[in-house]
């Protein structure tokens, strides 16, 4: 459990910033942080919470936790408070699930560079299956029985399915049918479902139509979202989990607070009084959202747009802020380059600027020539620029949006 090393996102980032600190004009692709300031009312409600520095409940006060579930109830999810339960980001319920639900987890595959190093943690077997053509974010309903019961073969026990929609890496949204299909095998099979909905708020169209599998199959999914990605919040670390009703539900709810209050004790005061406020949804956090989302959008169809362009193939984005091009159309001419894998074509992206993150590093097959793209860095380097292009009805149209954005496609073109 011990052999995970740093996460490779969070290891990548680090390098970066050292590169750039040292004068290398590199465009980075590679991590998936919302490059956007603070709200201001988010600062300001900050700075409010900052006398609250007493520990108050480990799930979280009454005030924060009803604030979450209206949030739930507002999207078809009906909620009692007492199923909530925040935490200093979601990555560390996410642990605290693993940690007290047993059984091997079905991961899709590519998938979000943490989750297998999770269950590696929590002394479970994570089983990577293959993710449908249309999107990512979840096995493919085709093959998952399949893989269900050759992992059951060989010994291991799978019982837990995690699911992510939108999705990290493909920036795709599974769509309602495709969810139906995988509730469906979870019921057959007896798998809890983990549904992460972190980018649930950076759905591109504002009328896509969003299912969770919470409304599918209520009594045994479990729900995380938190506020780093629609809000830009990562470095302040707001997470929530909702729990299902019922007994089990309950139980596994218990299990999370006694894993939290012997990991980080409760979410800080100052985080519960933003919490309040941005899970309340007055009406200009719901315009800073709608802004958020077709800036998302914007940049990442223009990024999908230049893979494109440079010979891949690539699932068009639809949600969160990533691309995720896969280059086999074009193995023969990279190969006169020395790129046969995702390790060498991530390389080849490094030697002109391009910073992206290799799909062998999420779970993905490594002779493959597929990488991740974060697209939400390329909204400028200030905050006035980053909030010019929040404002804009054509962000890709700015002229320093566009420069990067050409940075990025001669890139990509000197791939080849």
């Amino acid at each position: 459990m011990s052999g995970n090393g740093m996460s490779p996102n969070l290891a990548l980032n680090q390098l970066v910033a050292e590169r750039q600190a040292a004068g290398e004009p590199l465009v980075h692709l590679g991590f998936g942080e919302s490059r956007l300031p603070a709200f201001a009312p988010l600062v300001e409600r900050l700075a409010a919470g900052a006398r609250r520095n007493a520990y108050g409940p480990v799930a979280g006060s009454p005030a924060v936790r009803a604030a979450v579930a209206g949030y739930f109830d507002r999207r078809r999810l009906p909620t009692d408070p007492d199923r909530i339960v925040v935490a200093p980001g979601s990555k560390p319920l996410l642990m605290a699930i693993g940690l007290t639900v047993p059984g091997d987890v079905l991961l899709p595959r590519p998938a979000w560079n943490t989750y297998a190093p999770q269950a590696r943690l929590a002394g479970k077997r994570p089983i990577a299956v293959p993710i449908p053509e249309e999107c990512g974010g979840v096995p493919d309903p085709a093959v998952l029985r399949e893989h269900i019961r050759a992992a059951r073969r060989l010994g291991h026990d799978p019982r837990v399915m995690i699911l992510t929609l939108p999705d990290n890496p493909t920036g795709t949204l599974a769509p309602p049918s495709v969810i139906r299909a995988l509730c469906a095998i979870a019921e057959e099979e007896d798998l809890v479902i983990v549904s992460d909905e972190i980018y649930r708020d950076v759905v591109h169209d504002p009328d896509a139509d969003y299912l969770s599998p919470a409304e599918v199959a209520p009594e045994r999914t479990v729900v995380c979202t938190g506020l780093s990605k629609s809000l830009a919040l990562g470095g302040w670390r707001i997470g929530a989990a909702r729990f299902p009703d019922g007994p089990w539900g309950a139980s596994v709810r218990d299990g999370v607070v006694s894993v939290a209050s012997e990991v980080w004790s409760t979410l800080a005061g100052p985080m519960q009084e933003v919490a309040v406020y941005a899970f309340g949804e007055p009406e200009e956090i719901r315009e800073r959202l709608r802004r958020s989302a077709r800036l998302h959008g914007a940049v990442a169809r223009e990024v999908h747009r230049i893979a494109i362009g440079a010979g891949a193939r690539c699932r068009p984005p639809t949600g969160a802020f990533y691309v995720y091009p896969d280059f086999e159309p074009v193995r023969e001419e990279l190969g006169k380059h020395g790129v046969t894998d995702s390790a060498s074509l991530a390389r080849r992206m490094l030697d002109h600027g391009i910073v992206v993150l290799a799909g062998h590093l999420l779970g993905d097959e490594p002779g493959a020539l597929r990488f991740k793209c974060a697209t939400s860095m390329l909204y400028g380097e200030t905050a006035a620029q980053q909030e010019q292009a929040l404002a804009a009805p054509d962000p890709v149209a700015l002229p320093h949006v566009r420069a990067v954005l050409d940075r990025v496609e001669a890139g990509f073109g000197r791939l080849l």
